[in-house]
């Protein structure tokens, strides 16, 4: 069977090293390259922490590359009190052998669509688009080459966890996700809410994933910040894994449990509602649909995809 051709682009932060494990584990796709972007953590130290996060994994090696280093608009402001410093639970994870690749992270992304076919290849974002946007700013018809764009990013039909309606990825470039929305390839978001309740980590599910293989005590290891900070967030030690949720709608769809077409918007105006993605779930604006949203995932086969490409034991 041909496998499925990807292109990451990611903030890597603790729960992007896990998504991204995940990927380079899944023998239905191969991942043509990375690129980083400014979220979590600066684009140069997301580079690090791909780096490292594939090192850890020891699968196979593609390239990283580094993207926008700011948003579009707005000033960034990174997740150290989610992630650490340098977001992956400031325990002292570098790479030991790989290094960033020269080329800029966009330009590699657009030549890198401009060698395959039309929908060739998925993008996987898992941070801010400001990389996204950017290359559909520049080459919008080497863009509209994209099978599908899955997104780490709004609060679904749920709350926001940056503010009460914005999620972070999306609130970090707000402008950035309006371009991306707004620019007519196939998308799908995969919201914040899609790793509460049932589908978070609790901690025998933690445990299970820590003691089941090198691998996944380094994906547990790294989000040490977060779930100390969920302590306080949820009342226990837990991990709301966006990006592997995320990673897992968009690569194993059987573990999707609600997902629909919307129409949606992005709120940009210099207020309260600025990163807030409005979903029309009741139909009231009568437009067509441009988006899916998935907000909820099926609990067990989401966690056995988890555990199963992080060859927990």
């Amino acid at each position: 069977m041909d496998k499925r051709k990807l292109i990451i682009d990611t903030d890597c932060g603790s729960d992007d090293a896990m998504a991204i494990a995940m990927a380079l584990n899944d023998p239905n796709y191969e991942i043509l390259m990375f690129s980083t972007v400014c979220g979590n953590v600066n684009a140069e130290q997301a580079a690090i922490n791909t780096l490292t996060t594939i090192e850890k994994t020891e699968s196979y090696e593609p390239p990283v590359y580094v993207g926008a280093q700011k948003p579009l608009l707005v000033p960034a402001v990174f997740a150290a009190d989610t992630h650490g410093e340098d977001g992956m639970g400031d325990i002292g994870l570098v790479p030991t052998r790989l290094k960033k690749r020269p080329e800029n992270g966009i330009y590699k992304t657009l030549e890198t669509l401009e060698q395959h076919g039309d929908q060739e290849i998925e993008i996987v974002a898992l941070g801010p688009l400001t990389n996204i946007a950017l290359e559909m700013l520049m080459a919008p018809e080497t863009m509209r080459k994209v099978r599908r764009i899955s997104i780490m990013g709004t609060a679904g039909l749920g709350v926001g966890n940056v503010t009460p309606l914005a999620e972070f990825n999306i609130w970090q470039d707000a402008e950035a996700a309006k371009i991306v929305l707004d620019f007519g390839v196939p998308l799908l978001f995969v919201g914040w809410d899609a790793c509460l309740d049932d589908a978070m980590l609790d901690p025998d599910d933690i445990a299970e994933i820590r003691n089941g293989s090198e691998l996944g005590k380094f994906v547990i290891d790294c989000n040490k910040v977060l779930m100390e900070m969920n302590v306080g967030r949820f009342g226990y030690e837990c991990l709301d894994m966006a990006d592997p949720a995320a990673m897992a709608a968009a690569l194993y769809p059987e573990c999707i449990e609600e997902c629909d077409k919307y129409y949606c918007e992005m709120d940009v105006t210099n207020g309260p509602g600025y990163g807030a993605f409005i979903v029309d779930k009741y139909r009231f604006s009568g437009k067509e649909p441009n988006a899916y949203v998935c907000s909820k995932l099926k609990a067990k086969e989401y966690k056995d995809y988890i555990k199963r490409t992080l060859k927990v034991k």
